[in-house]
């Protein structure tokens, strides 16, 4: 066996976290462009001329996508399918490109919502995340999720909660299960070619155990959050989040026990379970010698 194919099994070993200090980044090669919208790559052409290889996708962790301008995370998610609709918790963390600073304010974004630019006067979209922010639960068969809120005092403090929602014992912890999210698949808004899985909080109020204050703030009277994902590998998904259709950031969704089960099948065959509909271009996935 290899020195590199040794590190990978390694890794596959001991999980993701163990090893990411110490396996090289992945060699994953990008269309060319520059500052200019005219010079950005057809992502058709981008999937077919750049394959990404399964060795090489088993190497990308959250911490090397913060390295990548947008326009190379862009063409990460091209090249990618949706894979199976989650089921189950996943760790999420906010996703900001090299050299984005996303320090914009929610008011500047929703000023023409009625009453919700006073609300969220002085809030900043990167802050509000990684202050309430922990994650996504999946329940695939009833094709929802709920958010991971672990502290709501600086909703409180904009008078965007009345009362206390109930908290819940999440593995370990006191949380609250917010933002309820309908899942299905359905169309990019970056790349037509293929379907995403979707996370539509549009009709938020139509799920069971919607609790109006603060779930109201994500659905169709509030930000009109509309998130999509696809799958990196097994367990590991990436993530855009549009606010009314505006993109507004990305983020990642990990669940480490998916990924170490998964992840030595998947890098040996490049098959996957898809639910959604993966395009008429076929994608191209580069499996490990051998598999």
């Amino acid at each position: 066996m290899s020195a590199r194919n040794l590190a990978l099994s390694l890794c596959a070993a001991l999980g993701l976290a163990a090893c990411s200090k110490d396996v090289p980044p992945p060699n994953i090669a990008f269309a060319p462009w520059d500052k200019a919208y005219a010079s950005k790559q057809d992502l058709a052409q981008v999937d077919y001329a750049h394959p990404l290889s399964t060795a090489e996708i088993a190497r990308i962790t959250p911490e090397w996508l913060a390295t990548l301008d947008q326009e190379q995370i862009d063409q990460i998610y091209a090249r990618l399918t949706a894979g199976p609709i989650p089921d189950g918790a996943f760790d999420g963390k906010i996703l900001l490109p090299r050299g984005g600073t996303g320090k914009f304010r929610l008011s500047e974004i929703v000023g023409g919502f009625t009453g919700m630019g006073l609300h969220l006067k002085g809030l900043v979209l990167e802050d509000v995340g990684e202050t309430l922010w922990r994650g996504k639960v999946f329940y695939r068969n009833e094709r929802v999720l709920r958010n991971r809120i672990e502290d709501l005092s600086l909703l409180k403090k904009m008078g965007l909660v009345k009362g206390d929602p109930a908290k819940m014992n999440f593995e370990g912890k006191e949380t609250w299960l917010l933002f309820p999210a309908k899942l299905y698949c359905g169309q990019s808004l970056l790349d037509a070619r293929r379907e995403s899985i979707i996370i539509d909080y549009f009709f938020t109020d139509e799920i069971a155990g919607y609790q109006e204050n603060p779930d109201f703030l994500a659905g169709r009277r509030g930000l009109r959050v509309r998130d999509e994902i696809r799958m990196i590998r097994p367990g590991f998904y990436l993530g855009r989040a549009y606010l009314d259709k505006a993109f507004a950031l990305n983020f990642t969704l990990y669940n480490k026990a998916m990924d170490e089960q998964g992840r030595d099948a998947f890098v040996k065959t490049g098959r996957v379970q898809e639910d959604c509909w993966s395009g008429t271009q076929p994608r191209k996935v580069l499996a490990a010698a051998g598999g």
